[in-house]
């Protein structure tokens, strides 16, 4: 598998655990709230991308309607709660392994100390803004199930037409990069073709991966672990590659 299917898979993975225990509908609920205000205060997602996807990747995993529709009415103000804002993190880790944190807050105090502390604790530490978000480019990655492709020719052709930017192939899966702005456009023609979508995200990809050995590459995976698990943290980025030996660590894990 390529490392950025690795680490879509392992975040893929990650998240269906964290929904489980109910710790990912929050996250998902502030991703909505501040696509609504940083849209302007717009809630209709056919003329708020942010917002379409936002709800599209809530639905994905599974959060009830009743928590969506809520999350909107927050978002435009019919309903009080928390005042978040957006913030993001440029780091380092282990190995000096390139590190992006994007987090809704309202306390920026709280969260920057706490992620301060969190990088200081698994031998990383904060860089300056911009430091490393040049290693990274914002994008839609769509992994499919390739067994439930007919016609791979035909697949490819209607993926292209729709908007998909590069299709990988990788084992049994393709891996389909695609610009944020077309990602709803090509999730929807790859449902309509009945085609398993097995997971899909826009986020940062690394431009290029880094190897690190097996030990550092472990300390690399416990400090985005911390940071995952923190509550103000909505995702998590790096440039490490993923290799056999890590990703079996991590499905021993």
């Amino acid at each position: 598998m390529s490392g950025h299917s690795k680490w879509h898979s392992i975040k893929h993975k990650k998240a269906k655990e964290d929904a489980k225990r109910g710790n990912l509908f929050g996250k998902l609920s502030r991703s909505i709230i501040i696509a609504i205000k940083e849209g302007g205060g717009v809630s209709d997602p056919k003329d708020n991308i942010t917002l379409a996807n936002a709800i599209a990747k809530a639905k994905e995993y599974n959060m009830p309607q009743v928590n969506i529709d809520r999350a909107v009415k927050r978002g435009t103000g019919e309903i009080e709660g928390e005042s978040y804002e957006s913030i993001v993190y440029e780091g380092y880790g282990p190995g000096g392994i390139a590190i992006i944190v994007e987090a809704l807050t309202e306390n920026k105090n709280r969260t920057a100390s706490d992620t301060r502390n969190t990088f200081s604790k698994y031998n990383g530490n904060l860089g300056e803004s911009g430091s490393v978000n040049w290693l990274f480019e914002r994008k839609g990655m769509i992994i499919v199930d390739r067994t439930s492709i007919e016609d791979e020719e035909e697949f490819m052709l209607m993926a292209i037409d729709a908007g998909a930017e590069d299709i990988q192939e990788d084992g049994d899966i393709f891996e389909i990069k695609v610009d944020p702005p077309d990602f709803i456009k090509v999730k929807e023609e790859l449902v309509n073709n009945k085609i398993n979508i097995i997971s899909s995200e826009i986020g940062l990809i690394p431009k290029s991966t880094v190897k690190l050995s097996e030990d550092d590459g472990k300390k690399v995976l416990r400090l985005v672990s911390a940071l995952e698990e923190y509550d103000d943290v909505q995702n998590v980025h790096s440039n490490l590659e993923i290799t056999d030996e890590l990703l079996k660590v991590i499905d021993e894990g």
